[in-house]
């Protein structure tokens, strides 16, 4: 219906229209102010005002909204290794937009139970029992206030990897039951069985950033080198064409990382030993390692002396009887030469298969290593044991092996009486299997000083979990600049309508408390010239559309 007062237009034809009277028409703002003659200089001071405010805002949002909150965070990795499983709780800032972490006993607090949850196949709730103790754990060193905001996560490696996957379903489910309740923040998909490749790659992460060398020249990287143990990791840059299932690549700062990463599973220490032993009695190594009493075969691997007892504790996929049936017909006889020997023919056991131009281990494909390299874990512990130095510490294992592998059981126990003799047991076979690895394998030479052992740097421990923390937490901070970006793009223009409209009709209208309120209440048009009175704009309008209707 058309207002009573608004002009009636009397139609005509163009050419019979006042030619000065159309150009009055033709070059009439549509919504210009009729009380106003000043109008167009003080809608420019009014526009470009609110472009100043609305950039003051942006400034505000990006720099200074809701920072403060921001500042403290915490997170939870939880790490299922074939060993153990092992708890993390990260406390760390986040300023200017990065992160802070603190990797000291300050910031990172960590728990460890026994065994891994790969051992509880039988009875999965027993997975679920070792999973509670630890959320009790991260509940006594994060705050109350903080358990729903903070993520946990689940991340269970090479122990796991050896399981059927209906068998590791079974075990997750039992364990995402018990994070769900656990009053943190969590989905389902955060409790999972992570790749090998994976787990190399975050242990590269750590060590390069408690290196310093993360976020810089590619070239200045170290490699690493892990042995665990169900599964060994080699990870590092290389300019070699890298086979895609073999390359990973990673963003960080202003460098991307181009890396081969690869993790070797059943060749980490405690099952390649295992897995060694079978083979001994299997037959599938040369008559060399028969004993020459009692029809026994020599298991160059244990030191002399030591008896064979019925073993309770399951990590490779070899059965408890079967394990114990061929442990009792070996007959311990430490040779350090042999163990090495038989440690290289395991770790070349099917190279025939190779596809590659060349496979140090197995059919695998691994390019030359380049540059320097931090050997972790059992290469740590063991070289630790035997008091080496970090560096060029291969030519002194060798020997240090040799006369552990020789000696008498009963002295070694005596000697090492602090130790647990089945922790004891394992260091003749990973001095000889550790050799064999690194140097007939890789080609390392024993005297190199590119490679050395660490199991931490600058108090940052090498565990692989902080490499996951670092790039989950750097992922996290992207989305959420990213999400203020849009924040601030989104309310910038809505404000400068917001705030024209405030100045130009003289009302005192307050700026709503939340972005998403003063987008909901903001009008749907934006004009530099909006009339103080609404009526007025609303003749205004009809006017115009009477005018395009009769043709003017």
């Amino acid at each position: 219906m058309r207002r009573s007062n608004a002009r009636k237009v009397k139609p005509r034809l163009e050419n019979q229209m006042d030619p000065i009277k159309l150009q009055f028409r033709s070059t009439r703002p549509v919504f210009r102010n009729p009380n106003s003659k000043n109008s167009y200089p003080r809608s420019r001071i009014l526009f470009y005002t609110s472009i100043l405010l609305a950039l003051l805002l942006f400034c505000y949002i990006l720099f200074f909204w809701n920072k403060d909150e921001q500042k403290k965070r915490y997170g939870v990795v939880i790490d299922g290794g074939s060993t153990g499983t092992r708890i993390h709780v990260f406390k760390y800032e986040v300023r200017n937009g990065n992160s802070v972490l603190d990797f000291t006993e300050k910031g990172l607090k960590s728990m460890k139970v026994s065994p891994g949850l790969s051992a509880h196949v039988e009875e999965p709730e027993r997975a679920g029992a070792a999973v509670a103790e630890l959320v009790e754990f991260a509940r006594r060193n994060v705050p109350k206030e903080w358990w729903g905001k903070t993520e946990i996560r689940l991340m269970a490696t090479a122990g796991m990897r050896l399981l059927k996957e209906g068998d590791q379903e079974r075990i997750l489910t039992v364990c995402r039951r018990v994070l769900t309740g656990s009053g943190f923040k969590f989905l389902d998909n955060w409790a999972t069985v992570i790749s090998g490749s994976d787990e190399g790659l975050y242990a590269w992460v750590v060590a390069n950033y408690a290196l310093g060398t993360l976020g810089g020249d590619p070239a200045q990287t170290n490699g690493i080198i892990e042995l665990g143990g169900a599964s060994a990791q080699v990870i590092f840059v290389s300019n070699e064409p890298i086979p895609p299932e073999y390359s990973r690549k990673v963003k960080f700062g202003n460098f991307t990382y181009n890396l081969y990463s690869h993790s070797l599973l059943q060749f980490g220490q405690d099952v390649a030993f295992e897995l060694l032993r079978k083979l001994l009695v299997s037959g599938s190594q040369e008559k060399a390692t028969e004993s020459l009493e009692g029809g026994k075969l020599v298991d160059p691997c244990t030191p002399r002396g030591y008896t064979h007892g019925q073993e309770t504790w399951k990590l490779s996929p070899v059965s408890l009887i079967e394990k114990n049936r061929y442990l009792s017909t070996l007959h311990p006889n430490g040779n350090f030469s042999e163990c090495r020997s038989a440690s290289l023919k395991f770790l070349q056991k099917g190279k025939e298969r190779c596809s590659y131009q060349r496979c140090y281990i197995g059919s695998t494909f691994i390019p030359k290593l380049q540059g320097k390299f931090l050997a972790t874990e059992n290469f740590f512990y063991t070289s630790k044991f035997f008091e080496l130095a970090p560096k060029g510490f291969l030519s002194k294992l060798m020997v240090a092996g040799q006369q552990f592998c020789e000696g008498d059981w009963t002295e070694l126990k005596r000697k090492y009486h602090s130790l647990e003799e089945e922790e004891l047991l394992r260091y003749c076979f990973s001095s000889a299997y550790i050799i064999a690895l690194l140097h007939d394998s890789l080609g390392i030479a024993l005297d190199d000083e590119r490679i050395g052992y660490a199991n931490q740097v600058q108090n940052i421990p090498l565990d692989w979990a902080l490499g996951a923390f670092i790039l989950q937490s750097a992922a996290d901070l992207d989305v959420q600049h990213s999400n203020w970006m849009t924040t601030a793009l989104v309310a910038m223009p809505n404000t400068i309508v917001h705030v024209w409209l405030c100045m130009w009709t003289g009302t005192r209208r307050k700026l709503p408390s939340s972005i998403g309120e003063e987008v909901a209440a903001l009008p749907l048009f934006w004009y530099p010239e909006y009339p103080r009175n609404e009526a007025l704009f609303m003749e205004s309008r009809d006017e115009q559309m009477e005018l395009r209707r009769s043709g003017g």
